[in-house]
């Protein structure tokens, strides 16, 4: 099957790229011809939370054949992009949908291969809407995804949120798969700590990834002495970037009197270090407020990590019930007593690595979208 896969890939860091990577190479490996579709320019830079969006990894997870001929600012990069997709002739396009920045990007490129490209063309939704909503965003979120044929949504939740915006759209519903991409990075706890300069003695508890409201770091925060009043001393390590204004946060701190109990390391964590932070600790906590979907948790999976995290719709099909804990969202009491629960259980040891179920792999997705576009073209050959 001929394929145009439209979204990030390196040298753009986080979560999106690594899944339109993972993706490319599921595919090429089921056979499929793929046009790897990428940005010549992914956002302005003053748009952008971060310090950059590109990835400072050494050991970058990378794809030789990808084009970058879309630039988010230059709509005449759309147009050209389409005319080298139209002469590629897909049998489908896929297409990521993460935030509404995209949408007159989206509905340019979507309406023009909906009218002139008789091909399924598949959103793979990521968010339906942004963490953060303004009163613009569905306003636009029908506008970018209204030439879609196909959706994937990564849980009930946002399948019910996109059919509101979509009516009638034709969604299947896949969790995120496994990112077990690091998992080959994983070492002895002793000697991540030893590289990471964190006591051997204590439990450490990891919150990991870009720091935003929505993530409950400080709830986190405000568990920490509960937990420390049952556990004695512990380690919280802060591993990402602050996208929130950091300062509140540390008044947290200093007001909770937990200044020695805290590790932050401020920036986007590189591959090649992640493997660090994974097996230096006892467990992920996760806090979400609200959330669609986790890359962080898988990838906790992967390194045999115990999770607690909060129970929400795009949590609960990510999560094993055997080793991982679910609190309610914004509840530092519930948090502070399943970590304790955790540790004193002596669950904190990492868990042998097991692996994902076929729904959640990869393959399984690849599988799906095979079968969506097979559906398509039997029904427009009977049309």
């Amino acid at each position: 099957m001929r394929i145009a896969l439209i979204g990030p890939v390196y040298p753009y860091r986080g979560g999106i790229a690594h899944y339109t990577t993972r993706l490319y190479h599921t595919l090429q490996e089921r056979r499929h011809r793929i046009l790897l579709v990428s940005f010549k320019r992914q956002y302005p830079q003053w748009l952008f939370p971060g310090k950059s969006d590109r990835d400072p990894s050494k050991k970058p997870v990378t794809v030789q054949e990808a084009q970058y001929w879309i630039d988010s600012m230059n709509p005449f990069t759309w147009l050209a992009t389409f005319f080298r997709i139209r002469a590629y002739q897909p049998e489908a396009i896929i297409l990521q949908w993460w935030v509404t920045f995209w949408a007159p990007a989206w509905w340019f490129l979507g309406t023009l291969c909906r009218l002139f490209l008789r091909c399924p063309l598949i959103f793979i939704c990521h968010n339906v809407l942004p963490h953060e909503v303004h009163k613009w965003d569905p306003w636009l979120a029908r506008l970018g995804l209204r030439p879609g044929t196909l959706f994937i949504a990564q849980s009930e939740a946002e399948k019910r949120l996109l059919l509101n915006l979509v009516p009638g759209a034709q969604v299947q519903v896949f969790p995120l798969p496994a990112f077990d991409m690091f998992s080959d990075q994983q070492i002895s706890k002793e000697l991540a700590r030893q590289k990471l300069r964190l006591p051997q003695d204590l439990p450490i508890l990891l919150f990991f990834g870009i720091v935003r409201e929505y993530k409950g770091l400080a709830d986190l925060l405000a568990a920490l002495p509960r937990i420390r009043e049952d556990m004695g001393q512990v380690r919280l390590l802060v591993a990402g970037e602050f996208w929130d204004d950091k300062q509140p946060y540390l008044d947290t701190i200093q007001q909770l009197d937990i200044d020695g109990s805290v590790v932050i390391d401020d920036r986007y964590i590189p591959n090649e270090e992640a493997g660090l932070y994974f097996s230096a600790a006892d467990a992920l906590v996760a806090p979400y407020r609200q959330v669609t979907g986790s890359a962080v948790i898988p990838m906790a999976r992967a390194f045999g990590l115990p999770v607690i995290t909060t129970l929400l719709p795009g949590i609960a099909p990510i999560v094993d019930n055997e080793t991982d804990l679910l609190v309610p969202p914004a509840d530092p009491d519930a948090l502070a007593a399943a970590a304790v629960r955790l540790l004193a259980n002596n669950r904190g040891q990492p868990q042998p690595s097991r692996p994902r179920v076929d729904r959640f792999s990869w393959e399984q997705l690849a599988a799906l979208l095979e079968g969506m576009v097979r559906e398509a073209q039997a029904q427009e050959r009977t049309r």
